[in-house]
């Protein structure tokens, strides 16, 4: 699960009339403003695109204010640095990358005209998509990313489809309805963004009411796409998302959150629900995409680690599950940690560690303390760290009460370790097997791996990150630094569908406008500086500003904001300076 409200196919019946009024004016505002975009010549698009942006930054500190306070967090925490970096931050980026795609493709460009592509295994093209100039290199040193084609597309296919809605800009996709996430405040805006710009559609957003007070926020920061009539912001619940699915003025739905919810959208609820599914026949008349989440592994490879390795990684690990207290759709939840490692013991105190010192924080998210009880109902054993804010659980990977951990997003600050057999290339095989087979969803995969070890395990590395079945991949770097790469693309892994739609159809963010992509595969450096580089690692990046144990994440969230507003190289000093205080 994650962040969508339960929207369903619920009767509307007690929707009062000035409701319905409400809602039918914001989808017939949208539909005018479709067909506008429809006649808007590209470069008048970019400079709108532009103007977003240029008008978000400047509410940039009540943006980050305002999603502190609906998370119950002290203003003055290192954690306010996790709403910077999750909202403005992210936005400001997402924006200004797809500006200058859209302005490449005014001039006659492609979005990946220039581009150095890669092989990856099974006959894939691989897109570099960060660092992307040399700003962003020096912003993360040490971090890259890139987007693998799906098998067989080539590189000159990829040059000449990238655009996707505005390579055909006259083709209006009419107007979409986008369920807003309730946990990250950068994804309504960003699934707008992609509804926009990939799609020809204009928008009704419907705040999920957790985010309900970030309505003014938004309406102020995206207010250009609203004085055009491209977006329109409502709330409401379950009977007003019911009412705007089923609209006959909408064309297309998105949505980010669990599965229950979409499949309550898509087939409808209760004996109705099997029934449809079983006869294919779906209550839902529009295509739907959806982002869903899902149970991220986190495989550790197994190696010859110092104690200050064991430490940070174990900190890196604690990180996955406790940003955002775990409220993340691609939040780590199971380790999969090799029986035979001769520091497994070392590692699992140090994660202990770890997970006891993390600031607290409360797990604000509704329902949590259901999943706490449910997760202590399954496993009696479980540890409670930081006056009971989190938790650990062990579970022999073969034992029947794996399942449940396996299959059961908790959405909440409660990570699993599963045993697995083998070292070295043996191990990751048999995790790589176990997530694929075993793990609910394919949002995302984590792999830490000491660099000496990867080297050791040569082409059968690459090999096994092409086996893993998920959207993005993250080596030696949590993988919502994908979600923060603006460049990237976010989404399940291609191929789900409505009947067994686990993580989700359909991508966003990719401000490349790429088509046809498989999985974004983002890498990191496995130490932080200087003990990176007395290592070998070409790499000056600091602990990371998302770690949870990051002391000076507020600083260098609200500067990095304010970079991805105005990038400039006066700014870095600054930035640096923050960072290596962590």
């Amino acid at each position: 699960m994650n962040a969508a409200d339960s929207t369903s196919s619920t009767s509307t019946s007690g929707l009062e009339q000035a409701a319905r009024d409400r809602l039918d004016r914001a989808v017939a505002d949208a539909a005018a403003g479709a067909e506008a975009w429809a006649r808007m010549p590209l470069s008048e698009r970019t400079r709108l695109i532009e103007d977003t942006h240029r008008v978000m930054r400047d509410h940039a500190e009540e943006w980050a204010t305002t999603a502190s306070e609906i998370k119950q967090l002290d203003l003055l925490s290192p954690l306010v640095g996790e709403e910077w970096t999750s909202g403005p931050y992210a936005t400001l980026s997402g924006f200004a990358a797809t500006a200058e795609s859209m302005a490449g493709i005014v001039a006659g460009r492609s979005p990946l005209s220039g581009a150095r592509f890669g092989r990856a295994p099974g006959n894939r093209v691989t897109v570099p998509v960060m660092p992307h100039g040399a700003k962003e290199a020096l912003l993360l040193p040490g971090f890259s990313a890139e987007v693998w084609l799906q098998p067989g597309v080539s590189a000159e296919e990829a040059i000449a489809e990238a655009g996707l809605g505005q390579r055909t800009p006259g083709q209006g996709g009419g107007v979409g309805v986008v369920l807003g996430a309730g946990n990250i405040t950068a994804i309504p805006p960003l699934d707008v963004l992609y509804e926009i710009v990939a799609f020809n559609r204009s928008v009704v957003l419907k705040l999920n009411p957790i985010m309900g007070g970030m309505q003014p926020v938004f309406e102020a920061a995206l207010e250009p796409l609203i004085r055009a009539g491209m977006l329109r912001i409502v709330q409401g619940g379950a009977a007003e998302g019911s009412y705007l699915v089923q609209h006959p003025g909408v064309e297309h739905v998105h949505i980010t959150g669990s599965v229950a919810t979409h499949d309550a959208i898509v087939w409808g609820t209760g004996d109705e629900r099997e029934r449809r599914k079983e006869a294919n026949e779906p209550l839902l008349s529009v295509p739907i995409t959806s982002e869903l989440g899902g149970v991220s592994p986190i495989i550790v490879v197994p190696g010859e680690w110092s104690e200050e390795d064991l430490r940070y990684q174990a900190e890196h690990v604690a990180t996955q599950r406790l940003h955002n207290s775990g409220h993340n759709c691609i939040a780590g939840q199971v380790v999969l940690l090799s029986e035979e490692w001769d520091q497994r013991e070392a590692f699992l105190r140090e994660l202990r560690a770890a997970l006891e010192r993390a600031p607290r924080r409360p797990a604000w998210y509704p329902r949590s303390e259901e999943r706490f009880t449910a997760a202590a109902k399954t496993y009696p054993d479980l540890e409670r760290f930081a006056d009971g804010t989190r938790v650990l659980v062990e579970v022999d990977a073969d034992s029947p009460d794996a399942a449940v951990i396996e299959t059961t997003e908790y959405f909440a600050p409660i990570l699993g370790v599963l045993s697995v057999p083998g070292t070295g290339q043996r191990f990751l095989d048999e995790a790589v097997t176990r997530a694929n087979r075993d793990l609910l969803g394919t949002l995302g995969a984590n792999i830490i791996v000491e660099p000496k070890q990867r080297r050791a395990m040569g082409p059968a590395f690459d090999e096994s990150v092409a086996r893993l079945r998920y959207g993005t991949i993250g080596i030696n770097a949590w993988t919502g630094l994908g979600f923060l790469t603006a460049r990237a693309s976010w989404g399940a892994f291609p191929g789900h569908t409505l009947q067994d739609v686990q993580s989700g159809i359909g991508v966003v963010h990719n401000a490349l406008l790429i088509d046809r992509a498989e999985r974004t595969v983002v890498t990191g450096p496995f130490r932080p500086f200087p003990r990176s580089v007395m290592n070998g690692e070409l790499a000056l990046f600091p602990k990371p500003p998302w770690f949870v144990t990051a002391r000076s994440a507020r600083t260098t969230g609200r500067l990095l904001a304010d970079f991805a507003g105005n990038p400039s190289w006066a700014k870095f000093p600054a930035i640096f300076l923050s960072a290596f205080r962590a």
